[in-house]
């Protein structure tokens, strides 16, 4: 159908998060800490969420659902400085039945600092063990991947 192939091609697109570097993400010279950048890429899947309706707390308490990084790769390609507006990014590169891997990317002004691919488990929030993503989250994450690489 038409309509849904439009669709498909605009959910599939990449959520883009913009923030701002404040001084507690640097160093004393002014330089994003590279632990920071790992909370910039978990805000952006948080909002990513949340942006789809699916706000983690729902999730917890609706689907006894969480999610937990299993696995990181992160390229750090240039640095991010005090003040500086970031566009952090995140697509699903590829979802199984309990896990996501997400491809991420953080830019400034369309120069690309950081790539990073994570992968995300579905954890049962009661017991912390593996679990299978409701079926409804599942089939809308099965449509929103993107072929390719990671990034």
């Amino acid at each position: 159908m038409t309509t849904d192939s439009k669709t498909i091609a605009v959910d599939a697109a990449p959520f883009i998060f913009p923030t701002r570097v404040y001084w507690e993400d640097t160093d004393a010279g002014g330089v994003v800490y590279h632990a920071q950048y790992v909370a910039f890429l978990e805000r952006t899947r948080t909002e990513w969420l949340r942006a789809r309706g699916y706000a983690q707390e729902q999730l917890r308490q609706t689907h006894d659902l969480v999610f937990a990084v299993r696995a990181m790769r992160l390229d750090f390609l240039r640095p991010a400085r005090l003040d500086d507006l970031l566009q952090v990014s995140a697509r699903i590169h590829q979802c199984k039945r309990a896990s996501v891997v997400f491809a991420q990317m953080i830019e400034r002004g369309g120069e690309v600092l950081l790539t990073a691919e994570v992968k995300v488990a579905a954890l049962s929030a009661s017991g912390f063990r593996p679990v299978a993503l409701p079926e409804t989250l599942y089939e809308e994450f099965r449509r929103l991947e993107t072929s390719g690489p990671p990034l």
